[in-house]
């Protein structure tokens, strides 16, 4: 007899013994160096006994072990109608009739499929089971309407992974849904962290129903079924308090691809995600098809499959995460096919030449309060609105790109309007809102400004238009006496407005000075505006009172995940203030070392990466976009952050957005933690998005399904735009030179998120005194991957060129000097070079 032979029927009689054995009640298993699961045959059937993960030398039980499968049913299609009420904590409906944008969202997000209450449930154990192979599994269940077959194997790649393939054979005509089956459970007593990426995250469980599924505050304790809209990675986790994370992953081709040939299919709801099973019992849950979606409406006979893995990982949920983005979506593969056809470089100066031009940038200058007051028109939503609404935005942008152009068009047209615009928008008299801002809008008819979305002021808008507005003017303009009253102004009421323990209201009524949003907690970085006080007026007071309100928030944001947004038309659903926490507790660090405060920080960082889409894999695959031929990557969500994601927010409908930035904070926090998914997040979201920039403006579209419309109804975003840009470039360039060229960081933006202003003192370049100097006729580069920041030596006046590889490739290119010198360059992927050009060459 052959070995070839001889080894068939050793491994047919092994594969035969081992059925026997299943079938006469004994256990079965899958076990590898990592993970051991292990069955047991009783009177209900199939359980799972042991669930355990190697740790260092020894064994861990997960959790609770379970192996309970659970079937969902419906002869007729569910109701899309919500049939509950639920209320805030103050016992008021939610969320109440002025919010129409969420009235919608609300009431698909509470219908029966998504509150898990949708069908029949037939909850079972296997009654059969049998070993189909080395570490694998096959499990069968006859119910009435359906017969299951699961099939379980060991991953061979990633040996913490288990892979299960369920299969559905409807008995009858209906609709039909699998839930993953609970590999085990665990109670909020031995909970460290849970987690729906995009959704909610958090330590403890939230009784309120509407400020758990809206707001994240706290785990909800309805098994609420999440969809794939605004879900970032599609992988539900929870970490034990031993240490042990277990989640569950979808097979990347089962979720919705948001834009699949021609057209937005953001909302095809193709998957279900949960932190809780049917019976709310906490464990990471994957539906599929959804109960009354196309997919689950099934002929008698008519199979469906679907594949998943869970994940047992030996350690926290951002370990589990990296493990989901890199290994299962793929996110490196993602960023390598990233190319630019424009440069950073050339949006920046092709804006620049956009914010110049009143007609593109929707430019108005009115009289108000006897000053010429000038902003941009806005044409979102702003109640009392009647097309007449004017903002600016990133005024430390504006003052950047003034001063390092030393363009009159902006020195002499735009700033000292923009300056008048903001005195008039501060409240100077003797009143409760002294100091802050009387709204974030003007509008023009009725000569007033209002707030975006009721007549209400908050501490944190006063953060916003009062402190970092005027901090970043200051700091170009620092002789400036009026600004510097006027920040005090802000600072002294903030200061009162702060609560004994360091907290401040979400807002206040502009009429009766009274409280508003009690039901929700001011868990956004109001605080910093005391630092921006503190670094320009030099008084201790006021690093005293930020430490205060920062201490107040590690406690009760970083610690426990909950955070609130800054937009109120959204009832301030978490959104991208997340990501400003972050640098908010860096610069606190800055100040005053304390660890706590760069930890939490760090803490705040990892939590916003479940705010960048991972999902789907892009790929090269031909699609249409408004009649024009793109491939997939172009359009790709992945590495594009949320405006609000979770059951409220915009990206439910519209999608992530263009406005990246975080990608500066992310290089600086790549730089603090070595953890590579910051930097590949930075660079995924800032390069390559051609497909989104106006052709004839470079601005780029808001919304990712605005594609590349431009600015639209938001021609001030331009500024945002310039700010996040050039605080990517100038934190790449630090990273990659090793601190070599370095910039004064200013404060951040407001509303958007972290980015930081550039450009009021001289940096360093290898070793000399430089200031930033943004001219596109001093020095070209003909390969649009390769970004440069200009910088001119205080001392010798030579021109400083850092030059930024950005792609994950090496870059051939030329660099023509205003003379007409041709210089022939390469760098590696992601590579720096600093060149020198003297005054001859310019």
């Amino acid at each position: 007899m052959s070995n070839k032979l001889t080894n068939a029927v050793g491994v047919l009689c092994w594969l035969v013994s081992l059925t026997v054995n299943a079938q006469s009640g004994q256990t079965v298993s899958l076990t590898n160096e990592q993970v051991k699961i292990v069955w047991k045959n009783s009177a209900n059937g199939w359980t799972i006994g042991q669930v355990s993960v190697r740790k260092g030398t020894g064994w861990v039980n997960v959790a609770t072990p379970s192996g309970e499968n659970t079937l969902l049913y419906a002869a007729e299609k569910p109701s899309d109608k919500p049939d509950t009420t639920f209320r805030d904590s103050a016992g008021e409906v939610f969320p109440g009739p002025k919010y129409h944008y969420q009235e919608s969202q609300w009431a698909e997000s509470t219908n029966p499929v998504s509150l898990n209450r949708a069908g029949q449930a037939y909850f079972f154990f296997p009654e059969e089971a049998k070993q189909t192979g080395k570490n694998r599994l096959q499990f069968q269940q006859e119910t009435d309407v359906a017969t299951i077959r699961t099939e379980w194997s060991l991953d061979s790649k990633f040996g913490t992974d288990v892979i299960v393939k369920q299969t559905v054979t409807p008995k009858k005509d209906g609709f039909f849904s699998l839930a993953s089956p609970t590999l085990a459970t665990l109670t909020e007593q031995n909970l460290a962290w849970a987690t729906v990426p995009g959704y909610f995250q958090g330590n403890a469980f939230q009784k309120n129903f509407a400020l758990a599924y809206a707001y994240g505050h706290g785990i909800p304790t309805l098994p609420a079924i999440y969809r794939e809209r605004c879900a970032s990675t599609l992988c539900p986790m929870l970490t034990g308090k031993n240490g042990i994370t277990l989640s569950v992953i979808p097979d990347p081709s089962l979720a919705r691809d948001p834009w699949a040939v021609d057209k937005s299919t953001q909302t095809t709801w193709n998957i279900g995600l949960s932190h809780m099973n049917r019976k709310a019992q906490l464990s990471p849950t994957l539906y599929y098809p959804i109960l009354g979606e196309p997919k689950s409406a099934l002929k008698a006979g008519e199979p469906v499959t679907y594949t998943f893995r869970y994940s047992l990982t030996d350690g926290d949920w951002f370990k589990a995460l990296n493990h989901a983005v890199y290994d299962i979506f793929r996110f490196k593969e993602t960023l390598a096919l990233r190319q630019s056809r424009q440069s950073l470089t050339d949006r920046i100066q092709k804006m620049h030449h956009y914010l110049t031009d009143p007609k593109t940038s929707m430019w108005n200058i009115e009289e108000f309060d006897g000053k010429k007051i000038g902003a941009q028109s806005y044409l979102g939503g702003v109640v009392g609105s009647n097309k007449d609404a004017m903002k600016n935005s990133d005024y430390g942008a504006m003052w950047m790109l003034a001063n390092a152009t030393k363009d009159p068009l902006l020195t002499q047209n735009v700033l000292p309007y923009a300056l008048n615009f903001k005195l008039v928008q501060q409240e100077t008299g003797n009143n409760f809102f002294k100091g802050a801002v009387e709204g974030q809008y003007y509008l023009a008819k009725s000569k007033k400004f209002v707030e975006e979305w009721g007549e209400v002021v908050e501490p944190i808008a006063l953060t916003y238009y009062t402190m970092l507005d005027m901090g970043n003017m200051l700091l170009f303009e620092p002789t400036n006496a009026e600004l510097k009253e006027r920040l005090r102004f802000g600072a002294e009421r903030l200061m009162d407005w702060q609560k004994p323990d360091g907290h401040w209201a979400v807002a206040y009524d502009r009429h009766t000075e009274k409280e508003m949003f009690k039901d929700i907690q001011d868990v956004r970085p109001t605080f910093y505006g005391l630092i921006v006080a503190y670094r320009l007026l030099n008084d201790p007071k006021y690093l005293t009172a930020a430490r205060k309100g920062a201490d107040w928030f590690l406690k009760h944001a970083i610690e426990t995940g909950r955070f609130l947004g800054v937009c109120g038309d959204a009832r301030y659903a978490p959104d991208f203030a997340t990501g400003q926490s972050a640098q908010a507790l860096l610069d606190l660090y800055d100040l005053t070392k304390e660890a706590r405060y760069r930890d939490g920080a760090i803490k705040a960082a990892k939590i916003y990466t479940t705010s960048i889409y991972t999902h789907p894999i892009a790929n090269q695959t031909i699609k249409t976009v408004n009649g024009v031929q793109r491939e997939d990557w172009e359009i790709s969500q992945t590495g594009l952050s949320f405006e609000h994601g979770g059951i409220f927010g915009s990206a439910n409908r519209a999608g992530p957005i263009q406005l990246c930035s975080h990608a500066g904070l992310f290089i600086r926090m790549y730089a603090l933690t070595k953890e590579p998914i910051f930097a590949d997040m930075a660079r995924a979201g800032a390069i390559g998005r051609d497909a989104f920039v106006d052709a004839k403006t470079s601005v780029a579209s808001y919304y990712w399904n605005a594609m590349n419309r431009g600015a639209g109804p938001y021609p001030h975003h331009a500024w945002w735009q310039v700010g996040w840009l050039t605080d990517y470039l100038m934190a790449e360039a630090e990273l990659r030179s090793g601190g070599k060229v370095t910039f004064p960081r200013g404060f951040v933006t407001p509303k958007v998120g972290p980015h930081q202003t550039y450009g009021f003192a001289p940096g360093t370049v290898n070793g000399e005194k430089a200031n930033l100097v943004i001219d596109e006729n001093l020095v070209t580069v003909d390969n649009p991957s390769v970004d440069y920041i200009l910088a001119k030596s205080v001392q010798s006046g030579k021109l400083f060129v850092v030059l930024l590889n950005n792609r994950a490739q090496a870059s051939d290119f030329t660099v023509t000097a205003k003379n007409g010198k041709l210089m022939k360059k390469q760098l590696p992927a992601f590579g720096i070079e600093v060149m020198t050009l003297d005054n001859k060459e310019l």
